[in-house]
């Protein structure tokens, strides 16, 4: 087993043992099992899933770091949201208006870099909302 930490600067959003870990990083998602080689890396917008037993639990995350040792992972990300805790009509909409934030502040390099960062962070949302949906075999509502 594994001790999965979960955590943002507001809480920790999940704490638990798991039978592997599957994580979103920069060269790709890797999946941590116990014994596994003590490891930093980056997280990057998108879904971890947490596996016990046939369950897995899924959350969505932004940027952040994941710090691997053999019995321990921790998850340190600017948001956590669980999958099934979100909306994907909300998402949608947040998105949307991420895209126009986007489009308009291309001139302000500070403003630009915020609403990109925003995007991304639904994007990985909405791909979590939509992977969580689509594994309990629900139709997926919005299109991209």
């Amino acid at each position: 087993m594994l001790h999965l930490e979960i955590i943002t600067p507001d809480q920790t959003v999940y704490e638990g043992d798991v039978d592997s870990v599957t994580l979103p990083t920069a060269d790709g998602e890797i999946t941590v099992l116990p014994s596994h080689m003590p490891l930093i890396t980056t997280v990057v917008p998108g879904a971890v899933i947490a596996h016990v037993g046939k369950d897995e639990q899924i959350f969505a995350v932004s940027r952040g770091v994941i710090e691997v040792h053999s019995d321990r992972v921790r998850v340190l990300s600017d948001i956590a949201d669980r999958a099934d805790a979100l909306e994907e009509a909300a998402v949608e909409r947040a998105r949307a208006q991420a895209e126009k934030l986007v489009s308009e502040k291309r001139e302000d390099a500070e403003t630009f870099a915020e609403a990109t960062a925003i995007l991304d962070r639904e994007l990985a949302r909405l791909k979590t909302i939509r992977r969580h949906r689509s594994r309990r075999g629900l139709p997926s509502i919005g299109t991209n």
